[in-house]
Formats: structure tokens, C-alpha cells, sequence
């Protein structure tokens, strides 16, 4: 409502994509509406370069991985990784089961591949993972690590291989580092993101969970596809398409 209420007034609508703008049209908003890109994705990539430029802000970020759980030199060599955040309340109960029940099925299908799950607070995240993986979570390739900041999320992930969520924010920002996205759940609010092939939902179905991640593990064109696809949620220059219109 609060949105919705902030769009008819504004007399400027900065819309990240054309499908958000033509929403705001048919809400009868009466300022003028520019395409933009999403601002999310500018700040995206001004902390991966940064985080590239400063060699000691990237060992800062490596070490706090390390003491939340995850040694990022792992990944030399070609090494890859598999991202997962969970914690949607829909998914709670059997959803999460079956979810956690993929994860580690596929960890043990692929021993090469490194899986880093940042463990969400909420005890409904945390006991089926314990359920499903017994109390011990200490595995040889897969880590169940901390829940972590933007700064360390974000050098994990640009880091990542393929990223495994339920997550709404996320779709939007990892394929701006070109990492394919399999979501966790059977909707979404980001119907850009699937009809540009940087998103393919997966459910909690545990079929579709392996499949999905299997090919892109084991599919270098398949993987490629997703990857190189174009983010639709911006390029990383939303701030001067907006300083420009306003100017």
C-alpha cells in the first residue's frame, strides 16, 4: 500500500525495468516514469570492484569467512562452488526437508564441489538441517557456516559457481556477476528474471533441485546459457540514468 501510495504522488517514477514501469501505468501513476535499471545493481558492482582494487579488504572479507566457517582459498584451481541461502516461511516443514535432503544428496553426488550454506537463525532453518544431516555438520565439502554481512556475502558469492535460494533479492543480484540462479520456490516477483533465463525455478522438489543443479554442474553450454544472459534488472548505471533525468 505504502508503495503504491508513493507512486500515484511522486512526480518522478524511476522504474527498474519496462514491466515495472507498465505496473506503475496501470496504477494510474501520475508523474513521469523512466527505465532505469535497478540501483541495487550499481551498488552490486561498485563493492565487486572495490573489493577487487583493495587487496586488503579482500583478505579482511576472506578472514571473516574463515571465522564464520568457509576458507575461500579452497576455490583454486578451478574449484567450484555452490552458494545456498534458505529461509523462506512457506517453505518451512516438509519444504525444507526435502530442500536440505537435495543439498546433501548432491554434495555427496559431487565430492569435487564445495556447497556453503550461511545458516539462517530461525530454528525452523536450522532443525531440518540438523534432521536431515545429523548434529555433526562438519563435512568434507559441504559447510554450514554463519549467517554473514553484505560486504562477505557478496565476495562469497561473486565467487560462487551456481547460487541456490529462495531468496527475492539475490535473483537480482547474482546474475549481475553472470551466477546462474535456481530458486527454491514454485513463484516469483521477479518474472523479468525468467523470461531472460537468469532464473529457472526449482521448487522444493527434490527431482528438480538435483536436475537443475547437476546440469550446471555437468553442462558447460547449459551453464553458459544462464550465466551470459542479460541481467534485466540493470547494467550498474541506474544512478546516472536517474541524476541525468532529474538534471
Amino acid at each position: 500500500m505504502n508503495r503504491q501510495l508513493t507512486g500515484r504522488i511522486a512526480a518522478y517514477n524511476f522504474a527498474p525495468t519496462p514491466l515495472s514501469a507498465q505496473n506503475l501505468r496501470q496504477e494510474m501513476a501520475q508523474g513521469e516514469i523512466f527505465v532505469t535499471g535497478n540501483t541495487v545493481i550499481d551498488a552490486l558492482h561498485w563493492v565487486v570492484e572495490k573489493l577487487k582494487s583493495d587487496s586488503a579488504l579482500a583478505k579482511e572479507q576472506e578472514a571473516v569467512l574463515a571465522t564464520a566457517g568457509y576458507d575461500v582459498t579452497r576455490l583454486g584451481n578451478g574449484k567450484k562452488l555452490v552458494l545456498i541461502t534458505g529461509h523462506r516461511r512457506e517453505n518451512f516443514g516438509d519444504g525444507f526437508i526435502r530442500m536440505v535432503t537435495a543439498m546433501k544428496d548432491l554434495s555427496e553426488k559431487y565430492p569435487d564441489v564445495d556447497f556453503v550454506y550461511p545458516m539462517h537463525l530461525n530454528p525452523n532453518v536450522r532443525k531440518p538441517i540438523h534432521e536431515v544431516f545429523g548434529d555433526d555438520l562438519t563435512r568434507r565439502n559441504f559447510f554450514f557456516i554463519e549467517p554473514l554481512q553484505y560486504l562477505e556475502f557478496v565476495y562469497l558469492m561473486e565467487k560462487s559457481t551456481i547460487v541456490l535460494t529462495d531468496s527475492g533479492g539475490i535473483q537480482e543480484e547474482a546474475p549481475g556477476l553472470g551466477k546462474p540462479v535456481l530458486v527454491m520456490r514454485d513463484t516469483t516477483e521477479r518474472p523479468e528474471a525468467l523470461a531472460s533465463g537468469t532464473v529457472h525455478l526449482v521448487g522444493t522438489d527434490y527431482d528438480k533441485i538435483v536436475t537443475e543443479v547437476s546440469t550446471l554442474l555437468d553442462d558447460a553450454t547449459a551453464y553458459a546459457a544462464m550465466s551470459q544472459a542479460v541481467n534485466p534488472y540493470g547494467d550498474g548505471n541506474a544512478c546516472p540514468r536517474i541524476a541525468d533525468a532529474l538534471r
